[in-house]
């Protein structure tokens, strides 16, 4: 008898960091691509870089108006 474990590919694989920013960039824009469904990560590591993701886009978009707002005065 054969383990039939063994025999069959792993339907999930491990995603890496950039799987997990990619998802998390094509929430943000609200595009998902149907091909990325199978490669799951981990929640906490889509909640770790969505926070990430937001903290960096407030930045940036608080740098834009400041540095508009200075232009102007």
């Amino acid at each position: 008898m054969s383990d039939h474990q063994d025999n069959q590919p792993k339907s999930q694989s491990k995603s890496g960091p950039l799987t997990v920013l990619r998802s998390v960039i094509s929430a943000a824009f609200g595009v998902r691509n149907s091909r990325h469904r199978g490669k799951e990560a981990k929640f906490r590591h889509y909640v770790l870089a969505a926070v990430i993701f937001v903290v960096l886009f407030l930045i940036v978009v608080n740098s834009v108006v400041r540095l508009v707002l200075s232009q102007t005065a």
